[in-house]
This record gives structure tokens, C-alpha cells and sequence, in this order.
């Protein structure tokens, strides 16, 4: 399962580092430029226009690094369709925002139905499959050894949360250039070992997200040249929630996913403080790396400190496997 990996990773990486200097000018031409919070920082301005939607470009090199590896049987072809449903709302909503000239496009509503419609298709395939329908504790051991959760009737209840949760916390990481791809690398790398120690045909899968995102970071790092959009954060948290259910390791999530977590409760903080305290904020800004960047952290200061957290929290999660 390791040479598979490695071969995904390639793969996507090659595809990915060859589809962005043609995807740029392409979506140069077609004006399909980011639209900048009016109320974010002031250096931020400076970003409008800048190509949007490179998301699409990490998901083909995802679906090429990991076509070799699709079967009936594998858990990679559930995974990649997950993660293209998630990918097309993206999409949706980046088109309606280049469309608009803003930064907002579906409104909350219909892109939590879409999320609900795709997240009840991949609960379905979960349903079916009862040895997935229990949970490895962290720090009890591995699979074989350690304690299983097993969630009975609120497994269902369960995958909405972690979808919804994950994907939403992928999306207010995506802020800074190269942030939310640095880090879901991070995240990728555990989720790749982890699926090779536990035999798991999901294994091709991390390998590709590697190296797509490693592919797009070329281009993205700062100053990028080109953001992944909602068509990639929204990818991106849809492949991170289906990897950790199919390898039964959502617990985890929650540790090499802390920088998703921090981001996501950083808006619900500052949003339900700023609503009890008439109109007060609690961090300078959410998500809680403009926090941090309206507090004199550069943005490479930022992107690089959440991923080295992150990377140092992947290993305390590998630890936790026993």
C-alpha cells in the first residue's frame, strides 16, 4: 500500500504542477478574480481580483492520482466522490460570487442543503458498511488493540457532524495564502500513514491530496498567484471528514484537525459575543488567524506557525495510535 501512495502522490503532484500555469491565465481571461471582505485587514485589498476557483485544478490532479486505484471495493472511490460533491457546492458558490462581485454567494440555507444532500448519499454507503460503524479512541491503541466506540443509533446523527463540522472548519481556514493547503498537507501525511498501518485501500487517496496540494502550493504560497476558492475548501473538507470515518478515526480528527477546530470556534465565539455584548468583539477579527495577522503576525508567519502546529499535533495523534 505504500508504493500505491507514493504513486498517487506523484501522480497528482505532476498533474497539479503542470494544470495551474495553464489554469491561471485561463481563469486571468474569464475575470474570475476574488472578491476581498470590505471589513478584513487593509493588506488583504491588494488580493482582489487575483484568479479564484484553483480548486478545480486540486480536484482533477486528485481524481488523476487516485484513478489508478479506483475498484468497485476501494475505499478510495467513495472518498473521491465525496469530495467532488463537496467540490461542485464550491463551485456553485464561487460562481455566484464572480458572477455577484462579492464575497458572498449561495446564501447559508442552500449550501447547507446541498452539504445535508451530499452528506445523506455518504452516510448511505457508511450504513452499509457495519464495520465502520464504530470510532478508535485516541491513546488506547490501533485498531486491533485499542478501544472502539461504537456509536449504535446516533452513528447516523454522527457523520452529519463530523461532515459539517470538518468541512466548515476547512472553510475559515482557507484565508491566507497557502494556509488552508499547508495544513491539510499536514493533516493529509497522518491520514496517508495511518491508512498504510491499518491496511486500508483509502491509502491512495491521502497520498494524492498530498500531492495535489503540494502541486497547488507552488502556486498559492505567498503571494499567491492563485487561491483554491470554496471549490477547494469545500473539496478539501469533505475529502478530510470522509477520510477520518472511513478509517473509523473522527476522534482524531479533532487533534491533527485543531487549527480547523480553532477556526471554526473562533467564529462562533466571536459571532455569539459580539450578539450578548451589543456589538463588542472578542478576538480582532474572525477567523482567528486575522487575529493573529491584525496583531503584527505576517501572513507567512501565520501559515507557517498553524502548520507547524499542526504537524506537531499529527505526531502526538501517531502517538496516540500506540
Amino acid at each position: 500500500m505504500l508504493n500505491q501512495t507514493i504513486l498517487a502522490s506523484l501522480i497528482a503532484f505532476a498533474v497539479c504542477a503542470f494544470l495551474c500555469p495553464v489554469g491561471i491565465p485561463i481563469l486571468h481571461r474569464m475575470k474570475f478574480g476574488q472578491e476581498v471582505r470590505e471589513d478584513g485587514p487593509r493588506e488583504h485589498l491588494k488580493k482582489r481580483g487575483t484568479p479564484t476557483m484553483g480548486g478545480v485544478m486540486i480536484v482533477l490532479a486528485f481524481a488523476v492520482g487516485t484513478a489508478p486505484f479506483l475498484s468497485a471495493f476501494s475505499e478510495t472511490l467513495p472518498i473521491l466522490l465525496f469530495t467532488v460533491a463537496f467540490a461542485g457546492i464550491g463551485c456553485l458558490d464561487d460562481g455566484l460570487k464572480i458572477r455577484k462581485k462579492q464575497s458572498e454567494g449561495l446564501r447559508p440555507g442552500q449550501k447547507l442543503l446541498m452539504q445535508l444532500i451530499a452528506t445523506a448519499l455518504f452516510a448511505r454507503y457508511l450504513y452499509g458498511r457495519p464495520e465502520l460503524h464504530d470510532m478508535l479512541v485516541p491513546f488506547t491503541g490501533d485498531w486491533e488493540n485499542g478501544i472502539r466506540f461504537h456509536l449504535g443509533v446516533l452513528f447516523l446523527p454522527w457523520i452529519f457532524l463530523v461532515v459539517l463540522g470538518t468541512d466548515n472548519g476547512v472553510n475559515f481556514t482557507d484565508g491566507l495564502d497557502g494556509l488552508c493547503a499547508s495544513v491539510t498537507v499536514a493533516v493529509s501525511v497522518f491520514f496517508a500513514a495511518a491508512a498504510i498501518r491499518a491496511g486500508s485501500t483509502a491509502a491512495p487517496a491521502a497520498g494524492a491530496a498530498i500531492g495535489a496540494l503540494l502541486g497547488f502550493l507552488l502556486f498559492n504560497c505567498y503571494p499567491a498567484a492563485v487561491f483554491m476558492g470554496d471549490t477547494g475548501a469545500l473539496a478539501l473538507g469533505g475529502y478530510a471528514a470522509a477520510m477520518a470515518l472511513v478509517l473509523r478515526m473522527p476522534l482524531f480528527l479533532l487533534i491533527v484537525g485543531f487549527v480547523y477546530l480553532a477556526e471554526v470556534v473562533s467564529v462562533m465565539v466571536q459571532v455569539g459575543y459580539f450578539k450578548k455584548t451589543g456589538g463588542k468583539r472578542f478576538f480582532r477579527m474572525a477567523p482567528i488567524h486575522h487575529h493573529f495577522e491584525l496583531g503584527g503576525w505576517s501572513e507567512t508567519r501565520v501559515v507557517t506557525v498553524f502548520t507547524v502546529v499542526t504537524v506537531l499535533l499529527s505526531s502526538l495523534a501517531w502517538l496516540g495510535l500506540g
